[in-house]
């Protein structure tokens, strides 16, 4: 039976669907769109990137990090809470896992993310290998931009899950020296500099941050640091170039997943096959370097350009063995915007052009202890993966009247695979290449100022990880192979994944508040889903393609004023997910689940602003029941958590401080599910806990 939603959820619904047909009044409702000058950049506010994807004829998300920093960031969670239609757990350190519309539904935490195409300033970081979390430090962040679903069409973005685009600060809005401390339960601290400015044409910005941590679970400890840039030259009225770079290290220890008695019971215990072998996760020092360049060629075009160089060594002591990567991508886009007529109406056409290419992706892997009678450090395999992912885009806006806009599109995407197993040395190369399209048609009604209606039928894309090819391989070194028997000696051919997704919604203003409602349906095809096979110490985790699945869902979001007097506001935000991922009649598991996400998860937070600058909240957060097996045969208990924080903003913009507590009745809960393929209905570790009742406070100043 389908876990029931709470009350709260099915009258946000409810409520939502109301507003959809009322009249509205506010006077800072969506307003029809007209197709303007023609002008892209590469750092705009906040209230721009919302004007601009209010035009998407599709779901998306604008984050405001000034909002989250007052409260703990301590990981990309805490950034993307309380977005509708976003999935975003941490397991106690980075490795947060993020899914939209059950992108990479089956990661565990900690790995390469899968999924949804990921930028920093417009910049491709999702590669063919996926998407490292290392330089996701939210203290550098000036928003954040989700497109949800195909709506990431015209970045390139064809993963079903869709786009998110992490914006630095830069010096014209952050100027002048800030500080930043918080620290919290379990050794939790974080420190941060940053210095920003502009001097004529030139804008900068700048920061360093570290963190340290001893985690909520036993042998869970860990750190980062590193440092940020961000330039940019108004080298004429219209040329603009920026440059950035990022550097950061971070370390931490893997404490394994549990079983559901053992959330129960004793959350902060560690899996003790990863304890035996001190599983951990180093990161020795990724390295970006990137420019974007904006040339507005005339009133009505203008062309963008950028390229990053991106090296991210890793060195995984995780398992029985150690593995040693050497990753490092070049990865460029290119797009041309042209405001235009056609047939008599104004339209912008985009032409776009997104790369990724690793120039290493190349992995040594020896035994970190001794096993079968080898000794510590004993050579057992060199493998590489190497993958180029490239995606040629058009489409075209057209305003058809007042009130409709019609956006068409087309996608071409190569896709090249060169995976082999280089020693012990067995001659079998795949070596593939491979294209796709993806087509969409979308449209927005304004149905009145303050009422948008959109939709949009699209295809989305996405290529499998060169590494899966490798993991995902039944072909293995017979006995006689030394210490690498028994290892995967061939990789084998994936599928992509592709998916038909319709989309439609609304979104505006009402009496109630800002709102947004939105139901999507996608039949998918040779999903990509992954598996543990084999636990720890002989961590082996499988991916394939499945049988056709489906996916479908409800997202809502809800930003309400209570109450308002001259000296403050009483105000209410909410955000719930429905999500329904299934089988579509496979021979094995029929119409089942798919594990690792739940059907509901709600997040609201009830907060008083006064004229002063004290501000005072209270939040919670639901989350039912979640399927840890493809079999359907266990599940990770629902939870409901609450949470509360007050604070200062001081009037002048110098300082701030704030105080949070977290999970106030320490409930325990499993954040994060890894599947397994059939346990039989035993319970088996396969849950990492959240984080318990915790205590943070934190304080900036800063000085012009």
């Amino acid at each position: 039976m389908t876990p029931a939603c709470p009350r709260t959820c099915v009258l946000t619904v409810a409520v939502l669907s109301a507003l959809a047909a009322q009249p509205a009044y506010s006077e800072t409702a969506v307003q029809p769109t007209t197709l303007d000058r023609v002008e892209v950049t590469a750092a705009g506010n906040t209230d721009d990137a919302r004007k601009t994807l209010a035009r998407v004829p599709g779901a998306n998300n604008v984050i405001d990090l000034a909002k989250v920093a007052q409260g703990r960031v301590g990981s990309t969670a805490d950034v993307l809470a309380y977005q509708p239609g976003i999935s975003a757990q941490s397991p106690g350190n980075e490795g947060t896992k993020v899914s939209i519309r059950g992108s990479g539904i089956n990661r565990g935490p900690g790995a390469h993310a899968s999924g949804i195409a990921v930028s920093l300033d417009g910049l491709p970081l999702t590669a063919a290998g996926g998407t490292p979390y290392e330089l996701l430090e939210p203290l550098w962040l000036s928003r954040v931009e989700v497109l949800r679903g195909a709506n990431g069409f015209e970045r390139g973005a064809l993963a079903l899950g869709g786009a998110i685009n992490y914006v630095s600060r830069n010096g014209r809005d952050a100027p002048g020296l800030e500080l930043h401390y918080e620290a919290g339960s379990r050794g939790y601290q974080k420190r941060s500099l940053g210095f920003g400015g502009v001097q004529d044409t030139l804008d900068y910005y700048f920061a360093y941050t570290d963190t340290e941590f001893d985690g909520y679970q036993t042998h869970a400890s860990g750190d980062g640091k590193g440092a940020m840039a961000n330039v940019g030259w108004q080298i004429t009225p219209d040329l603009q170039t920026r440059f950035f770079l990022r550097y950061r290290e971070t370390n931490h220890e893997t404490p394994g997943r549990l079983t559901r008695a053992q959330i129960r019971n004793d959350p902060r215990a560690a899996n003790p096959a990863n304890v035996a072998i001190d599983a951990k996760r180093p990161q020795p020092g990724s390295t970006w370097i990137g420019n974007m360049t904006t040339l507005q060629l005339d009133g009505d075009s203008s062309l963008q350009a950028g390229l990053v160089y991106h090296k991210y060594p890793m060195d995984l002591n995780e398992s029985l063995y150690r593995q040693q990567l050497d990753y490092a991508n070049l990865n460029a886009t290119m797009d041309y915007h042209r405001r235009h007529t056609l047939f008599g109406h104004d339209s912008v056409t985009t032409l776009g052009l997104r790369v990724t290419h690793d120039l290493d992706a190349d992995v040594r892997e020896t035994l970190r202890l001794p096993s079968n009678g080898y000794a510590a450090g004993t050579h057992t395999r060199d493998f590489s993966h190497h993958g180029t992912d490239s995606t040629l885009h058009l489409s075209n806006d057209v305003q058809l009247g007042d009130a409709l806009r019609v956006q068409t599109g087309l996608a071409l995407v190569q896709t090249r695979r060169t995976v082999e197993v280089t020693w012990p040395r067995t001659d079998q190369r795949l070596n593939e290449r491979d294209w796709d399209y993806a087509p969409r048609l979308g449209f927005t009604w304004q149905a009145s100022p303050a009422t948008q209606w959109f939709g949009n039928l699209s295809r989305s894309v996405e290529p499998a990880h060169p590494w899966s090819m490798i993991w995902g391989s039944n072909q293995y070194f017979a006995a006689g192979n030394g210490a690498s028997s028994g290892r995967q000696r061939a990789p084998v051919k994936l599928d992509n994944q592709t998916a038909t997704t319709l989309e439609l919604g609304a979104r505006g203003e009402g009496r109630i508040g800002r709102w947004e409602l939105t139901g999507y349906y996608a039949h998918v095809n040779h999903e990509l889903l992954s598996v543990e096979v084999v636990p720890v110490p002989n961590l082996f985790i499988a991916e394939n393609n499945a049988s056709p699945t489906m996916h479908r869902g409800i997202e809502a979001g809800l930003d309400s004023t209570l109450w308002q007097a001259g000296t403050g506001r009483l105000s209410l935000r909410q955000a719930y997910t429905f999500s329904d991922f299934r089988y579509r009649h496979d021979d094995r598991f029929g119409d089942n689940r798919l594990p690792g996400l739940p059907v509901h998860f709600y997040q609201a937070e009830l907060r008083y602003d006064h004229a002063s600058g004290l501000y005072a909240a209270v939040n919670t957060e639901y989350a039912s029941k979640v399927f840890v097996d493809y079999a359907n045969s266990y599940r990770a208990d629902s939870h409901r958590i609450f949470g509360s924080r007050v604070g200062f903003d001081a009037p002048s913009g110098r300082w701030q401080g704030w105080l949070e507590l977290r999970n106030l009745g320490d409930r325990h809960y499993a954040a994060t599910v890894t599947p397994g393929y059939d346990d039989g209905g035993r319970d088996v570790a396969r849950s990492t806990p959240g984080e318990g009742f915790g205590v943070y406070a934190g304080l900036r100043l800063r000085l012009d």
